[in-house]
Order: C-alpha cells, then structure tokens, then sequence
C-alpha cells in the first residue's frame, strides 16, 4: 500500500478509502498514536472485552475442563494465537 494523504488545518489526516477496508477500519476505530524517529505509527487500539480478569479466566478454565482430545503443544498454541490476531486485524506485523 503506497497511499497519501494530508493533513488539514485542524489536524486531521483521512485514511484513505482503499488502506481502510483492507485493514478492517471502520467508523469509531479508536488508534493509538506512537511517535517514532521518523514520524507517527497509527496502530489499532486493543479492544476491551469488559469483563474482569478473573471472568475471562473463568471461561477458559470451562473450556478447557471439557477438552478431551489430544495434548497441544505451546508451540501450536502460539502458531493459533498468532494466526487469529492476525486474522482479527487488531494488530499488524511488528
């Protein structure tokens, strides 16, 4: 992706249409601004569940009681993690 933009008189930058749907960005996207050495990263803000720690932890611990299929190694884990947040545009490559 090779877009442009400017920025007006009151700061705003529009992110153009085509960058906008192939990364997922819809209207209310909240970003987090990070000021590197050569300019700003825009990076999607991390989508809050609203549930507590101890909630979330709840539901993995009833999924998992259940499970009765063969053991995972923590490298499969990490490869399905990373191939879901991936899939979930909330975060890009680092």
């Amino acid at each position: 992706m090779g877009a442009q933009t400017t920025m007006s008189e009151k700061g705003q930058i529009v992110i153009p249409k085509d960058v906008r749907e192939a990364l997922g960005f819809s209207p209310g996207q909240r970003f987090d601004v990070i000021q590197t050495g050569r300019g700003v990263l825009l990076q999607p803000s991390a989508v809050k569940s609203g549930r507590s720690r101890d909630e979330l932890l709840g539901e993995i611990r009833k999924i998992t009681a259940s499970y009765r299929g063969p053991a995972v190694s923590i490298d499969e884990i990490n490869e399905t993690v990373s191939a879901e947040w991936a899939k979930s545009g909330l975060r890009g490559d680092w």
